[in-house]
């Protein structure tokens, strides 16, 4: 059964069962999901510090920006560290992964045109993290190695710090309702877009 955890209220859908499911069977535990999905959060995480990168480079001057992207950055690249160390333990090599469509499908949304481009990409930035972090406690509270929950628990504070972040940063570049208009509009596309499972195992399927 799934576990209940505190609601993020911007996501418009809680994630389903069959995502703990596909991740954890409870029957024996699929040990090879467990290991993809280790995998492919290495993968996350390292794309989530390009990320905060790349808007550093794009909009340089917008100094408040740049000084709360530069510690995400760098926090993400530790994570990504982190969680390379759980793969080199369990044996898992570092490899390419097959990315779902959650990714490319949110930043299909993202209006080509600034000023909205930048607003676009703050706001589909935060709705990822705030999945990651929801998708994060319900690895840690389903996880079979009590070492390896307690790992996913200390990493969900930072998710929620970082989408956070970055909702701040939309309200203070842009007006709070067109902001608040906007994330409404992308929460809608973010959950359709999870409405069918994927059919391989991923921290975003």
């Amino acid at each position: 059964m799934l576990t209940q955890l505190s609601t993020i209220n911007a996501l418009k859908q809680p994630t389903n069962s069959a995502w703990v499911e596909q991740a954890m069977p409870a029957a024996g535990y699929a040990y090879a999901n467990l290991d993809i999905i280790l995998l492919d959060h290495s993968h996350c995480e390292r794309k989530a510090a390009g990320v905060a990168l790349n808007m550093m480079f794009r909009y340089p001057s917008n100094t408040k920006m740049v000084r709360e992207l530069t510690a995400i950055a760098r926090e993400e690249l530790e994570h990504f560290e982190l969680v390379n160390q759980w793969l080199e333990r369990r044996n898992i090599p570092l490899a390419p992964l097959p990315p779902p469509p959650y990714g490319a499908g949110l930043k299909s949304q993202v209006r080509p045109k600034e000023p909205e481009r930048f607003l676009d990409s703050l706001l589909v930035t935060g709705l990822i993290e705030a999945r990651s972090h929801e998708r994060l406690g319900l690895l840690a509270a389903h996880f079979p190695e009590p070492e390896l929950a307690k790992f996913y628990r200390g990493l969900m504070a930072s998710e929620a710090r970082h989408y956070g972040i970055y909702w701040v940063l939309a309200a203070t570049y842009f007006d709070k309702e067109i902001v608040m208009q906007r994330l409404d509009e992308l929460a809608i596309v973010e959950s359709e877009l999870l409405a069918t499972l994927h059919p391989e195992p991923r921290i975003h399927s």
